[in-house]
């Protein structure tokens, strides 16, 4: 049985400027930012 390697990454995301920032962070702030699912590199649209 293969495991199926993920696609895309949690990362955190200031709601007021839109800058990444750690999930760490984002999570400890909920109100000002967000977790989103971002594709890895090569996984995008096509």
């Amino acid at each position: 049985m293969s495991q199926k390697k993920p696609e895309t990454s949690l990362k955190g995301r200031d709601a007021e400027t839109g800058q990444f920032i750690p999930l760490k962070e984002a999570r400890r702030r909920p109100s000002t930012t967000v977790v989103e699912r971002v594709p890895l590199p090569g996984k995008g649209r096509k």
